[in-house]
């Protein structure tokens, strides 16, 4: 199973997110948090496998650095960034931050399923816009 934390500050976007999820039988969302310090908290006290950052948390780019706390915690999850920012210093500071993967909120179902999947392996999740 793996467990899933949802980081981000717009409520329709975590029960959109979590609707998906929840559809899968090898996924369990065990959190949600709109704040990048409710992820961190999260993050430490639920242990997921995984954690879907947005890198925009209201008027702040914090994502990031929360991606960077998150993955500094002794038993780390994966961070998989899922943001609508796609320019090439929000992809380098995501991924230099230790996210192991990065998908636009456009992504199809299927894409986003994908890259849950393979950034729980510890497998790179790269949109295919992206990764070009």
């Amino acid at each position: 199973m793996i467990r899933v934390v949802i980081a981000d500050d717009h409520p329709v976007v975590r029960a959109g997110v979590r609707a998906l999820l929840d559809a899968e039988t090898d996924i369990e969302v065990v959190g949600e948090a709109a704040t990048p310090d409710e992820a961190v908290a999260l993050s430490e006290r639920l242990a997921p496998e995984l954690v879907l950052m947005d890198l925009q948390f209201g008027d702040r780019a914090a994502g990031a650095e929360a991606t960077r706390r998150v993955r500094a915690l002794a038993a780390p999850p994966y961070v998989l960034v899922l943001t609508n920012y796609d320019t090439d210093g929000d992809i380098l500071g995501a991924i230099e931050a230790g996210a192991s993967g990065y998908l636009l909120k456009d992504a199809p179902p299927h894409e986003l399923l994908a890259g849950v999947r393979a950034a729980a392996a510890g497998q790179s999740a790269l949109a295919p816009a992206i990764a070009s």
